[in-house]
C-alpha cells in the first residue's frame, strides 16, 4: 500500500509535465450538481470531464431514461444499472438496503444536490433508500468502486450522485397524476424560470399505496405515504461570483409488522413508522484568472427523523425516536493548466451529531443517547493527458477524526481513448474508508477503540463503440479489511469489552470482519433511431474472509447473478412502448449460508401516447408475470400491479 501511496503522490507531483499555461484556458465548474452536463461525467473527479477521460466506472440515467421507465420509486431504477442490488423488508416505504458491488448499504455515499445524506443515529450510518421516489430528479450517476480520495468515508462499494432537474426557459412547469393496483396514487408538479440572472425552479410530489404485508403470510396489508417538496435557485450576482441554494425535504409514514405479544414472534401487527429527511445547501461559485480557477465554498445540512410507534402498548405509543443531524462546511477549488490538465482541491469539515432513545411500557420517557463526532479532510487530485488520448488520473486525501485520529489514503485512475474515441481502454485502484459511526462507538454498544474500515479495489475494462452500438465489459475486486461487526457477549464472557461502567451487556461492536469480493459486469447499448436496447449482466462472488464458523461462505443478500433488459420503441405515431426484464440469481438471508432465496424474473411492459405537444398520457404493467419472490426472509414482494397517469407541460 504505502508502494502505491508514494506512486500517487509521484504522479501528482507530475505536474511539472504540464505544458506551459495557456492563456484562455477556464476550469471546470467544481460542482456535481448540474443537472445540464449532458454527455459529461461529474462525479467521478468532482467536476465535468468527458467520459473518455474517466477512468473509472460510471453509469448515467438521465431525464429521457427516468420518463421512458415511468419510474416513481428510484430504488428499482439505480438496481437496472450493472454492479447494483437491494433488498427490501416488504413494499414501497419499508426499510431498504442498497449495495452497489456487493459492498454493505452502509458503504455506499448518497449525494442529493451537491450534499452528501446518511443518517448518523442510524447503526451503520446508511441512507435508507426507503424514501427516495422519482420526484423531481433530473439525472443520476452511479460512480462505482472504492472513492474515499474525493467522497471522504463510506465511499467503499461507491457513490450515487442524485441531481434535481433545472429550468430550460423563462418559465415552464410540469403536472402528472397516476392511478392504480393497490389503491395507489402519485402526482408531481414542478415550476421555474430563467431570467437574466436569476434561475429558479420548485417541485412538489406525492405518493400513496396501501401496499402489501410487510410479513409475508400475513393478511393486513401495510401502506405508505409519502411528500416531498425540492427547491433550487441559482444568483449571478456578477459575471465571475453566483449564489447557489438548494433544499430537498420529505415525510414518509410507512406501516409494517413486528413481533406482538403473546408469542413474539414475526407476525401482523399495528406499528408505524414516520421518517423526516431535510438536505439543504447553500454555495457562493467564484470564478478568478480569467476563469482558470475557480472556487465554491459551501455549507450543507443534512437531518434525518425517525419515530417508530405501536398503538398497541400500554403508556406510550411511541417505541423509538431518533434523530441524526450533519452540518458540513467545504471549499472546493478547480484549476486549468492548460486544456487537458486540470486539478481539484478541497478542505471540508463535518459534524455529524445523534439522539436515539427507546420508549417503552416499562420505561416511557429513557434519558436519550447523545453523541457527536468532528471529521475534518483535505485532497487533492491531478487529471491530465500524457500522450495523445492517454489521461491519468492521481489524488491523494488526509482526514482528521476527534475519535479514531488521522487516515491517509489515495486513487489512481487511466483512460486510453484508441480508435479516434471507439475504443476507450480504463483501469482504476482506489482506497476506501468508513468511520465508525456514532451509534458504533458511543451507544449502549458502543467501542470508543474502534478503527475505521479500510477497503482497497481495482477494476479494469473496456469500452467500445460499433456505429450506433455501445459494449462495455469490466473486471472489478475489493478486499474491506477493519470491517466492523457486533460481538454478542454470553453471560460467562470475560472479555472487558462485555462490561460498561462495571455492568454486563449484550454485546459490543468491533473490527472484526474481513470481506472479499469479485466480479465481472457487461452491458450494451444500441440506438437504432426510433427502438432503444440496453441491456447488462453482472456476476459478483463475495466472501466472508474473517476467521470463524462463516469463513469462506457468501455475503448475505447478494444475489450471484443479475441481468437487466430494456427495449424502448417509439413507433412515429405518437406513439410509445417498452419491455424490461430483470433476473436476479439465488442468494443467502443469513451469514451462516442456511437460508437460500430463489432467483427470480420480473417483466415490466408500458406504453404511452402523445395526445398534443405537450399532454401525454401512459400506462405500465409491473411484474406481469406476478412472480412471488423474496429480498429478504420471510418478507413480503410486490405482486403483479396495473397503473394509468397522465402529464403535462409547458
Amino acid at each position: 500500500m504505502k508502494t502505491v501511496l508514494i506512486s500517487t503522490t509521484a504522479l501528482i507531483a507530475s505536474c511539472a509535465w504540464v505544458p506551459a499555461f495557456a492563456d484562455d484556458q477556464v476550469a471546470p465548474a467544481p460542482d456535481v450538481a448540474d443537472a445540464a452536463v449532458s454527455e459529461l461525467i461529474v462525479t467521478a473527479t468532482r467536476s465535468a470531464q468527458d467520459p473518455s477521460r474517466i477512468g473509472q466506472a460510471v453509469s448515467v440515467i438521465d431525464a429521457g431514461d427516468l420518463k421512458r421507465a415511468q419510474a416513481v420509486g428510484l430504488t428499482e431504477v439505480l438496481a437496472a444499472t450493472p454492479g447494483v442490488s437491494f433488498s427490501r423488508n416488504g413494499g414501497l416505504g419499508a426499510s431498504t438496503a442498497l449495495r452497489i458491488r456487493g459492498a454493505e448499504t452502509g458503504q455506499t455515499v448518497v449525494v442529493i444536490d451537491g450534499v452528501k445524506l446518511n443518517d448518523p443515529s442510524s447503526t451503520d450510518a446508511g441512507f435508507n433508500f426507503a424514501n427516495l421516489f422519482v420526484g423531481d430528479v433530473a439525472r443520476i450517476e452511479i460512480l462505482r468502486g472504492a472513492q474515499s480520495t474525493l467522497w471522504g468515508s463510506q465511499a467503499i462499494g461507491g457513490v450515487i450522485n442524485i441531481v434535481t432537474a433545472a429550468p430550460t426557459k423563462a418559465f415552464e412547469g410540469q403536472v402528472s397524476a397516476e392511478g392504480g393496483s393497490r389503491d395507489s396514487g402519485a402526482v408531481r408538479a414542478a415550476v421555474g424560470g430563467v431570467a437574466d440572472r436569476l434561475t429558479w425552479r420548485l417541485a412538489a410530489n406525492q405518493l400513496t399505496t396501501s401496499g402489501v404485508s410487510s410479513y409475508a403470510k400475513g393478511a393486513e396489508k401495510d401502506g405508505y405515504r409519502n411528500t416531498g417538496l425540492s427547491g433550487r435557485a441559482t444568483l449571478a450576482i456578477t459575471d465571475t461570483v453566483s449564489a447557489d441554494l438548494r433544499a430537498v425535504w420529505t415525510k414518509g409514514r410507512n406501516e409494517f409488522d413486528g413481533f406482538p405479544a403473546p408469542l413474539y414472534s414475526f407476525a401482523d401487527d399495528p406499528e408505524y413508522g414516520e421518517t423526516k429527511e431535510l438536505v439543504a445547501y447553500a454555495g457562493l461559485n467564484v470564478a478568478l484568472a480569467d476563469g482558470r480557477l475557480k472556487n465554491r465554498v459551501a455549507f450543507g445540512y443534512t437531518t434525518t427523523d425517525r419515530n417508530n410507534f405501536d398503538p398497541s402498548q400500554a403508556v406510550t405509543t411511541r417505541t423509538f425516536d431518533a434523530r441524526g443531524e450533519n452540518r458540513r462546511w467545504e471549499y472546493q477549488g478547480s484549476f486549468a493548466f492548460t486544456e487537458t490538465w486540470s486539478a481539484a482541491f478541497g478542505l471540508e469539515s463535518e459534524r455529524a451529531e445523534m439522539r436515539t432513545a427507546s420508549p417503552s411500557a416499562f420505561a416511557p420517557n429513557p434519558t436519550p443517547s447523545r453523541a457527536k463526532a468532528q471529521l475534518d479532510a483535505v485532497y487533492a487530485q491531478m487529471i491530465g493527458e500524457v500522450a495523445p488520448g492517454l489521461t491519468l488520473t492521481a489524488g491523494l486525501r488526509r482526514d482528521s477524526h476527534d475519535t479514531f485520529g488521522d487516515h491517509t489514503l489515495g486513487q489512481l485512475a487511466a483512460a486510453w481513448a484508441l480508435n479516434d474515441g471507439a475504443t476507450v481502454l480504463r483501469a482504476s485502484w482506489g482506497q476506501g474508508f468508513k468511520a465508525p459511526t456514532l451509534y458504533q462507538l458511543f451507544s449502549d454498544y458502543g467501542n470508543s477503540g474502534l478503527s475505521p474500515e479500510e477497503a482497497d479495489s481495482w477494476d479494469a475494462g473496456v469500452e467500445h463503440n460499433i456505429g450506433r452500438l455501445k459494449v462495455q465489459a469490466t473486471w472489478f475486486s475489493r478486499d474491506t479489511d477493519n470491517q466492523i461487526d457486533f460481538v454478542s457477549c454470553t453471560g460467562t464472557s470475560t472479555e472487558p469489552l462485555c462490561f460498561k461502567t462495571g455492568a454486563r451487556r449484550f454485546g459490543y461492536y468491533d473490527n472484526v470482519a474481513h470481506t472479499k469480493a469479485k466480479g465481472l459486469e457487461l452491458s450494451a447499448a444500441a440506438d437504432l433511431g426510433g427502438t432503444k436496447i440496453a441491456a447488462n449482466y453482472t456476476w459478483t462472488d463475495t466472501e466472508n474472509a474473517a476467521p470463524g464458523a462463516n469463513q469462506g461462505k457468501k455475503l448475505a443478500r447478494r444475489p450471484d447473478q443479475q441481468a437487466n433488459l430494456t427495449v424502448d420503441r417509439d413507433w412515429g405515431n405518437k406513439l410509445s412502448t417498452g419491455l424490461s426484464v430483470r433476473y436476479v440469481g439465488a442468494s443467502y438471508d443469513n451469514a451462516a449460508n442456511t437460508y437460500r432465496m430463489s432467483p427470480y424474473t420480473l417483466v415490466d411492459l408500458r406504453a404511452a401516447y402523445a395526445v398534443t405537444e405537450s399532454v401525454e398520457v401512459y400506462g405500465r404493467i409491473e411484474n406481469l408475470l406476478d412472480d412471488h419472490y423474496e429480498t429478504t426472509r420471510n418478507y413480503g414482494s410486490i405482486g403483479r400491479g396495473a397503473f394509468i397517469g397522465v402529464r403535462a407541460g409547458f
